[in-house]
Formats: structure tokens, C-alpha cells, sequence
């Protein structure tokens, strides 16, 4: 701005000292020219003239920012949030609590901007507060918070269709060293640890690990992504850790994390120190270093094993791999079995079914059901009576559903082939009858 028209002002202020409006006017001139303390002093006269004067109560706390009074500015901010939150105060303060690196306070502000304005975007408060860990805390966790963790299962592996091989290996590395730890023990073996199911999607992984916990009559801990994950980094690590605190506190406990790629993405793929934060974190608390996990199974499930981090397989963490394929003939009679058993049916052959049902999941063979179900709802409309689901119907179901499973098998097919050095991925070749 020219000077000549910052002189006027003065000049007519000297006629007019009393006068608010231009006083500020004048203020924010010198605050726009960076002089700070001319600035300060024609808020602090507007001030002395109207104490309650809203503007220049902000254009002093923007003034004291500017001159790394951030206390200052603090109490200044807070009074007027008091009086009415408007969201550029809040923005303010935030940046106040940024520079003095009170991340939780900041984080707590930039909550209430957002629920003020949901489409409210500020790139400095993303770069900053979601790069910047909150210390992980037992303190606010309550035995309240536990109890939305735990739970019993009531699921068994009778309820689980065929996989018996499947059945058997668990049995093997999990339910036979829970039933017999005093032996495990006395060889100086942990009991406990984790276990990581791979395969198609809907092929019954969710269901075995909570029928895994049925049979050792555990406590259960289903873990979905959205209950740790969190756009503050720090929230993400406290939800591990009070997850895992959870379950030492109520041994034996399995925990089930679905869709475990997403947690524990190899970290050579992830730029932002965020997401990196998640997966150390992940792996202290595996590894129990500063705590027990004797009793702490952890079951963690993915469609995509190719993602996880390698670290993620060293001894005492995911180290004991499971390949949960599709159902196989004897499966998909089972399945049909289970999820028929309660409804109205009539001279159902199993096996054409299971025949006809080729390179069908478990998810697959539910949505079979389900659209027989909705056509036969169709005819009962008329005389209000459930009609029977037949074998008919039930192929004719079939023909509308596209198996899941070859779109999985497609890419599982390549890294089974190219990126297999360990191992890792012969129960897939194994499974499409691939010799390498």
C-alpha cells in the first residue's frame, strides 16, 4: 500500500483518537507490513477504548503470532472460542499449539474445526499432525473399553464346511500347545504367537479363526481395520496397543485382524513416515518385548500375502503360514449341508450341487442361496406359504453366480511363479496343479 495513504489515516486520526474503526484499519495496515509493533500498539488503544472488541481482541492475537509470543496469543484465542468457536480462532490456535509442538492440543482443535466444517482442508495441519506420534497410553483405557473387544465364540469347526486339512494344521500349531502348555512349557516353548491365513477372498478364513476360538474356548478380539487405523498416527498405535493390552489381560485370547496387508504393508512400499510409524508399533507388540504374550494368539488373514512387510514372517511373529484354498467337492457339500440345514428344503442332492458349483467359494455358494431363496419368496407371495428350495432351484441359482475365486487365482498364479524364492507361495502351485 502507498504510504501517502497510511499518512492520511494517521493524519486523521490525530483529528479523530477516539475513533475505532479507523484505528484498526490503521493497525492492520501495519500488521499487513509487517510492523508488528506499531500493530500491537493501535490494538491495545482500541482495546483500552472497548474491551470487548472482537476484532482487534484477533487482529492482536494474529499480532503476537507474528511475533512468536504464542502464549499470548493463546489466551487471547481462548477467550474468544469461549465467547463464540469461529473457526478462524480455532485455526489460530492450532497453529499457536503447532509451533509450540502440542500436537495432542492441536489435534484436539483441528477435531473441532472439522466437525465445524467437515469439508474444511488445511495442508500444514495434515503434513504436520499426521506425522506426529501421541504417545501411547494405558491410562484413559477402562475395562468399559475392553469389554467392546472381547467376546466368546460360539462357533466350532463342525460349523466350518470341509477343510480338514486346514482344520488339522491348526489343531496342530495352536489348539493342541493351548491344551497341553504345561508341556510346551516345560520344553521352554511360548505358547501362543501368530498365524497368518492367505487365500481367496470369502473362502471361510474370518470363520476359522473364530471357530479356531471356539475350540480352545478363548476370549475373542475380531479386529477390523477401521477400529486401528486412524488419520492421527498416534490414535492408530494407541488402538494397537490397547488392543494387545486387551488380550494379555484375558489369556487365552486370539485376536483376529481381517485384511492384515493393510496394517502391516511391506514398508520399502510406503513413503510416509505415518504409515511406517503403524507397522513398528505392530511389530513391538508381537514381539512382547515390553510385554508377556505367553497365551496371545494372534490370527491375522489377508488376500494379499505379496503386500505384508518380510519382517513380518521372521520366528516368533507370523510365522506359521496357512494357504486357505476354495472349498473342494467333499467342502461344497458340507457348505450346501450347513447353510440348508435351517431352511425348507426337499430331496437336495448335495453332490450335483458341489459338482456344479466349480471354483465356488464359500461366499459364493451363500450368494447361490440366497438368489434361490428370493426366487421362491417370489412364488410363496401368492398363498403366503414357504415353498420348499429344491436341487432345481438351486442349480438354476448357480447359473446366475460367477465364481470369485479366478480373478485371485490370476495374480496369485504370477507370484507364485516369479516372486517364490522362500517358498512361500507352493500350496497355491500345489493347488492349480503347476510344476515349477
Amino acid at each position: 500500500m502507498d504510504d501517502s495513504i497510511l499518512n492520511d489515516l494517521l493524519e486523521a486520526l490525530s483529528f479523530s483518537p477516539q475513533n475505532i474503526p479507523l484505528r484498526c484499519r490503521i493497525a492492520k495496515i501495519y500488521h499487513q507490513q509487517n510492523q508488528y509493533k506499531e500493530a500491537e500498539e493501535h490494538y491495545l488503544e482500541v482495546l483500552r477504548l472497548n474491551d470487548t472488541h472482537t476484532e482487534a481482541k484477533y487482529g492482536l492475537s494474529a499480532n503476537y503470532f507474528k511475533q512468536q509470543k504464542y502464549m499470548a496469543a493463546e489466551v487471547i484465542l481462548e477467550e474468544l472460542i469461549q465467547q463464540h468457536a469461529e473457526i478462524r480462532f480455532l485455526e489460530l490456535l492450532c497453529y499457536c499449539h503447532i509451533n509450540q509442538e502440542q500436537y495432542p492440543e492441536a489435534k484436539e482443535n483441528y477435531e473441532k474445526i472439522l466437525q465445524t466444517d467437515p469439508a474444511y482442508e488445511n495442508e500444514d495441519f495434515d503434513a504436520v499432525l499426521k506425522l506426529k506420534s501421541i504417545p501411547v497410553s494405558d491410562e484413559n483405557f477402562t475395562d468399559e473399553d475392553a469389554l467392546r473387544f472381547i467376546k466368546k465364540s460360539d462357533v466350532r469347526f463342525a460349523n466350518v464346511g470341509g477343510m480338514e486339512n486346514v482344520k488339522e494344521e491348526i489343531s496342530l500349531k495352536i489348539i493342541k500347545p493351548l491344551e497341553h502348555s504345561e508341556l510346551y512349557k516345560a520344553y521352554g516353548k511360548k505358547v501362543g504367537g501368530g498365524i497368518l491365513l492367505y487365500g481367496p477372498p470369502g473362502c471361510g478364513k474370518t470363520h476359522l479363526a473364530k471357530a479356531t476360538a471356539g475350540e480352545i474356548n478363548a476370549n475373542f478380539i475380531n479386529v477390523g481395520i477401521n477400529e486401528i487405523l486412524d488419520m492421527w498416527i498416534g490414535s492408530s498405535e494407541r488402538n494397537l496397543h490397547e488392543i494387545f493390552e486387551t488380550a494379555r489381560k484375558n489369556k487365552p485370547c486370539v485376536i483376529f485382524i481381517d485384511e492384515i496387508d493393510a496394517l502391516g504393508a511391506n514398508r520399502n512400499d510406503i513413503n510416509k513416515t505415518a504409515g511406517r510409524t503403524v507397522i513398528n508399533q505392530f511389530l513391538a507388540e508381537l514381539d512382547g518385548i515390553e510385554s508377556d504374550n505367553d497365551g496371545v494368539l494372534v490370527l491375522g488373514a489377508t488376500n494379499a500375502p505379496w503386500y505384508l512387510d518380510p519382517a513380518f514372517r521372521r520366528p516368533g511373529r507370523f510365522d506359521r503360514i496357512i494357504f486357505v484354498s476354495p472349498p473342494d467337492l467333499e467342502a461344497k457339500i458340507a457348505i450346501y449341508n450347513i447353510l440348508l440345514n435351517d431352511k425348507p428344503i426337499e430331496n437336495i442332492d448335495y453332490r450335483s450341487l458341489g459338482k456344479a458349483s466349480k471354483d465356488f467359494s464359500g461366499a459364493d455358494i451363500k450368494a447361490v442361496i440366497d438368489i434361490a431363496i428370493e426366487n421362491k419368496l417370489q412364488q410363496s407371495f401368492s398363498d403366503g406359504i414357504p415353498k420348499p428350495l429344491s436341487t432345481k432351484d438351486l442349480l438354476k441359482a448357480i447359473k446366475k453366480v460367477k465364481p470369485s475365486t479366478k480373478e485371485w487365482f490370476s495374480s496369485a498364479k504370477n507370484y507364485a511363479l516369479y516372486a517364490n524364492d522362500s517358498g512361500l507361495y507352493n500350496d497355491v502351485l500345489d493347488f492349480l496343479n503347476i510344476k515349477k
